[in-house]
């Protein structure tokens, strides 16, 4: 069996668009007729730039290949250009391929993926989901309303959600971490003790930051929230700075959560070697695939450490976290996102049912993708996946950022 083609689908999920301005999906052939689905996780190239560089991939290192043969893919890929370093766009088209080769293996032994990965550990997996607008909510006031937060988190845990990820400390700034205004502050208490009065103990809060601050920032925006008992704190600083976030992890008493912009091993090892995370979060379409992420999920256990695969993409993704948090010894839950889109995207052939998550018995990746609907709604912008903004205040009035609809969950 060798691998044939390469299509590549960008589509935009419709309005309110919540998983990105677009999901990079990517469709693989064999000579045998199977067909792969995977998907590229965001990038930091725009769409048009980002499929040269998957084709790139694809020709030189998955075109007439057996996709049986992965380490040695990746091993090709990893290598390029004399690198041998994590590099999030060409590991980013790597993952999204790797993916795509998975599904093609279960299709091909009739078994789904999770079967190839050493057999199904987890028959059932935690779900989380992040707060969004219920029906009623005005859109531009529910990012800065703590009872509207509340509310949303209510409803999340009457569906069965035993955690609810949440992130009201201000804006994400491409100036690297900021010291969090005192209103920031006073904002995030203010979600937490809201959050925490509605749900009592029926749910974990998961604190999200996406590296707003800095390492002092970070510590004292952490030790603030201490009382309300998060499960853990999401990316406090930036992530090209382990030592820092290490520091953040031994001064306060939240557990540290990260991961969602690393790739391979070798950045996620450098995490628990620092002891600066005992929680990871990796984002399996740009982290280096499943198989890859497995390997973390091994070396995390040697540290003690859980694996909470992370979600801002489309249901492909989601798949692929599906199987690998079926396979690990060492899972905390994984991210969803419920959507008319996500889901009529994949044909409803996945559900989150109570809160939790069965894993597919179907071949492969166990999804039916609907093509058809994806070209449908075809990207045609050039825009980033993410944007960050220039700075953490509008310097022109003087005013803090908070508020607006988030750029990421």
């Amino acid at each position: 069996m060798k691998l044939t083609d390469l299509d590549i689908i960008v589509t935009a999920p419709p309005a309110p668009g919540w998983g990105g301005r677009y999901w990079i999906l990517v469709k693989l052939q064999t000579d045998t007729g199977i067909t792969g689905w995977g998907e590229c996780y965001a990038s930091s190239i725009g769409p048009d730039a980002m499929e040269a560089v998957i084709r790139d991939v694809f020709d030189r290192y998955f075109e007439g290949e057996n996709p049986e043969n992965i380490e040695r893919m990746f091993r090709r890929t990893y290598s390029s250009g004399f690198t041998q370093r994590p590099d999030l766009t060409v590991m980013g088209a790597f993952s999204g391929l790797e993916i795509a080769c998975w599904d093609i293996l279960g299709k091909d032994r009739d078994r789904p993926v999770y079967a190839l990965l050493g057999g199904l550990m987890n028959e059932r997996l935690r779900a989380y989901t992040y707060l969004y607008p219920l029906d009623h909510h005005d859109l531009s006031e529910f990012w800065t309303s703590p009872e509207m937060a509340a509310e949303s988190a209510l409803a999340a845990v009457e569906k069965g959600y035993t955690a609810v990820k949440f992130d009201p400390a201000g804006p994400y700034t491409m100036r690297g971490g900021h010291m969090p205004a005192i209103s920031d502050i006073s904002m995030s208490v203010a979600f937490c003790a809201a959050i925490r009065e509605a749900v009592g103990n029926k749910a974990d809060l998961l604190f999200g930051t996406h590296g707003q601050f800095t390492t002092a920032g970070a510590i004292r925006l952490g030790q603030a929230l201490e009382p309300y008992s998060p499960l853990w704190y999401e990316e406090p600083t930036p992530p090209d700075n382990i030592e820092d976030m290490a520091r953040v992890a031994r001064n306060v008493r939240i557990p540290v959560a990260t991961g969602e912009r690393m790739t391979t091993k070798s950045e996620f090892a450098t995490v628990l070697r620092a002891g600066a995370a005992e929680i990871l979060q990796p984002a399996l379409g740009r982290a280096g695939g499943i198989w890859e992420m497995k390997k973390v999920a091994a070396i995390a256990e040697c540290y003690n450490a859980q694996i909470a695969p992370h979600l801002y993409a489309g249901p492909i993704e989601w798949a692929a976290n599906i199987h690998l948090a079926a396979s690990i010894p060492n899972l905390l839950m994984i991210e969803t996102i419920e959507t008319e889109y996500h889901d009529a995207l994949i044909s409803s052939s996945l559900k989150i049912e109570n809160g939790f998550v069965t894993p597919p018995t179907a071949p492969g990746l166990g999804i039916e993708v609907n093509e058809a609907l994806a070209r449908q709604h075809k990207f045609d912008g050039d825009g980033l996946h993410l944007q960050m903004q220039d700075a953490p205040c509008d310097y022109v009035n003087g005013n803090s950022f908070a508020g607006g609809a988030p750029l990421k969950s």
